[in-house]
């Protein structure tokens, strides 16, 4: 059974507007378009996002009605702070005594550096009693008289007494002026940390006012009735009015929508993600089914901006090969784009008559090491592509497959060069560019404690295949390039969830301080269209910082795919028994739901003793969750808390570090339920009841403990 509902995903990039639209039950790829970024459009990108909108219904057959979710990702506040196109900012400090002098001290943010010589406009005002509604009043004129267009109101301890950046969200409201509550970015204490982050966010309100605005004008005239979402930074969506309120959660979200892809399309559990575009690669993990995210920099500071763990290599498919001494020196990290060049592997084989291998700068600050060809069709650039090209290492297909007998001839002068033949060349070549990206990866997979045994190299973007094929073949660890890798930013945001992160600083906290910021998540997405019975939440409470951390994420709908693209007994066997390295036979089923089942084996080494290794299987045949040495115990809700709660006492670690309640999580009918992130046993059993509560008493309930050392 198939569905005429669809999923569309569009991500506005610096030069062109991709949209996908998606089948909302199969999950399958309908159709793609590509139109200019609208930049200079009087609506602004929103004309592009139309536009591709347009083309991808008329080309996939289906009407304004049809779509069920719609959402965008946009590099706009990106681009605004790296161009230094932002508003001047009102920053209105609270306080007296003591905590007057740290809020005074907050004007230096105006030294904040945008780009090279652009320092953040800012204009600073004090209030000693937001109370005195005449002081705050007094105060807001004293910044818009000195420009501001936005203001932000900051007071010591405000995440646990709002009220004074309350009253002066009060006076901006009735001067329409936009406003930032230092509250409303983050409930983690740190006045300086929490002002700059808020700082920044009110900088792009107005622009991305406008363009929310313009957006939503533009689709609701289209005749689209499903709720516009928008591509956070941390790999979920959020609604537009939560985009108006913190418009900074954009920033970063170009990777981000890739990594989703990688995750929902591709159903990675645990491996590295890589997009590979003309210039650079972005570089970012799963682990255990989830996106590795940390507080990210901004304007060279830190943020409590939590975002996806991005890290950049400027290597991509475009970038051009340098050679000095009779050797590859290196690749990148100029691109044949910004060269203004061609590659040479997409020239027709006569354009490459009399090809002569020559040198150039790129750029008049670069060195004259950077090779080219000079050809009867003009000059060439000599790439990691044609170098992957000349190798067969690009899938037939594949958005940068180029004609390999072409590749061959534009690598053959270079080997000349080099005094060897193509096929080293061209190995050379790969070598040196993919050794930038490989000393990353292995930096990420050490960083994260990935399982280097089931890592899993997944490449997104045009230039893919470029990079991700030689790495694994280097590395010896599983590779492939993402189905429809071109487009898989925009595929990520059509398959996004809605997110939400809720953060407290509570020392000492006990379960009901948990559970309360755990529900506050859970309500946060729901509120922007989540389904109730879709969503899940994971908390983390870290008794080193006394942050309680509840991340939730949910579907806009219920969505079931069809049945028959499901993986059968066999083929999910064979699955979980190549994610565990050992033949079928050796493998046990443990447990089962109807959604999951768990496989595991017995491991015996001489230094590390017997392992009892798990894997969960969806009914997909994807590898939902990884664990090193798990006990599985399955019970039902009904007995649920009895069974939990003697699993919990049993693998309880007491030592001089305190007490550690094992990592648990639980299978519960579609929803893995990751309890892994709290180490007091209390607050985890209270945790596991919520997860239980209004289910069916006689459901089954699988248990995964790991013991932690």
């Amino acid at each position: 059974m198939t569905t005429h509902r669809i999923r569309v995903g569009i991500d506005v990039g610096g030069t062109f507007t991709d949209a996908v639209a998606v089948d909302a039950t199969t999950l399958d790829l309908l159709g793609q378009v590509k139109v200019p970024t609208s930049h200079h459009h009087e609506d602004g990108v929103a004309h592009g996002i139309v536009a591709a909108l347009d083309r991808l219904l008329e080309q996939t057959g289906h009407a304004p009605e049809d779509v069920a979710f719609l959402a965008h990702g946009t590099t706009q506040a990106t681009n605004a702070l790296l161009e230094g196109d932002v508003a001047t900012v009102g920053l209105l400090g609270i306080g007296t005594g003591a905590g007057a002098a740290f809020t005074r001290r907050l004007a230096s943010l105006a030294k904040l550096e945008l780009t090279p010589g652009k320092r953040l406009p800012l204009t600073y005002a004090h209030v000693a009693d937001p109370e005195d509604r005449a002081a705050v009043e007094k105060a807001v004129d004293q910044v818009v008289l000195r420009g501001a267009q936005v203001l932000v109101a900051t007071q010591p301890f405000s995440v646990d007494r709002p009220e004074g950046e309350e009253a002066v969200r009060e006076v901006a409201a009735g001067r329409g002026l936009p406003m930032t509550a230092a509250h409303d970015i983050t409930s983690l204490y740190g006045l300086q940390k929490r002002s700059r982050t808020a700082v920044v966010n009110a900088a792009i309100l107005p622009k991305m006012f406008a363009t929310a605005d313009l957006v939503d004008a533009s689709i609701t005239k289209a005749g689209v009735t499903a709720p516009l979402m928008v591509m956070r930074c941390d790999g979920g969506v959020m609604s537009l009015d939560e985009m108006r309120r913190r418009p900074l959660l954009t920033v970063l979200s170009g990777p981000a929508a890739g990594v989703a892809g990688a995750l929902m399309r591709e159903r990675v559990s645990e491996g590295v993600f890589l997009e590979t575009g003309g210039t650079s690669t972005d570089i970012s993990v799963v682990r255990r089914g989830k996106v590795a995210v940390r507080h990210a920099t901004l304007l060279g500071k830190s943020s409590y901006l939590s975002a996806l763990d991005v890290r950049t290599v400027g290597v991509g498919g475009g970038s051009m090969v340098r050679v000095g001494g009779g050797k590859v020196t290196g690749v990148g990290p100029r691109s044949a784009h910004i060269a203004g060049l061609p590659y040479a592997c997409f020239a027709a084989a006569q354009d490459l008559v009399g090809a002569r291998l020559a040198t150039v700068r790129p750029l008049p600050e670069d060195t004259d090491d950077h090779v080219v060809l000079d050809a009867a069709g003009g000059r060439y650039a000599i790439t990691l592509t044609c170098a992957a090209n000349a190798l067969g290492r690009v899938p037939e297909g594949d958005f940068a497959r180029a004609d390999r007998d072409v590749a061959r001839a534009a690598l053959t002068p270079l080997a000349v060069a080099l005094g060897t033949d193509v096929d080293t060349a061209a190995t050379q070549v790969l070598d040196a560019g993919v050794a930038q990206v490989r000393s990353v990866v292995d930096a990420m997979i050490d960083d994260y404690r990935l399982d280097k045994d089931t890592v899993l190299l997944v490449g997104g973007g045009g230039g893919a295949a470029s990079v991700t094929p030689h790495l694994a073949a280097t590395t010896g660890h599983e590779g492939r390039i993402a189905a429809h890798s071109e487009v898989i930013s925009p595929i990520g945001v059509a398959l996004a969830l809605v997110r939400e992160q809720v953060e407290r600083i509570i020392p000492g906290a006990g379960q009901e301080d948990i559970l309360a910021v755990r529900s506050e998540a859970e309500r946060a997405v729901v509120a922007q269209g989540a389904v109730a019975d879709a969503v899940e939440v994971e908390v983390t409470v870290d008794p080193q910082t006394n942050t309680v951390r509840a991340v939730a994420t949910g579907a806009t709908e219920l969505r079931t795919q069809d049945r028959a693209h499901r993986a059968d007994d066999t083929e999910r066997l064979r699955l979980a028994a190549e994610s565990l390295k050992v033949p079928e036979n050796r493998v046990d089923v443990l447990a089962g739901t109807p959604a999951y089942t768990v496989y595991g084996t017995e491991l015996r080494r001489r230094l590390r003793g017997v392992r009892h290794p798990v894997r969960v299987v969806d009914a997909d045949g994807v590898v939902r969750l990884h664990a090193q040495d798990a006990r599985v115990d399955t019970t039902t809700v009904g007995s649920a808390q009895q069974t939990l709660a003697a699993l919990v006492d049993k693998a309880t670690a007491y030592g001089d570090g305190g007490v550690r309640a094992p990592a648990m999580r639980l299978l519960i009918g579609s929803r893995i339920a990751d309890l892994s992130g709290v180490l007091d046993p209390q607050p985890l059993l209270a945790l596991a009841r919520t997860e239980l509560e209004g289910r069916p008493g006689d459901e089954p309930v699988v248990a995964i403990v790991e013991e932690r050392s």
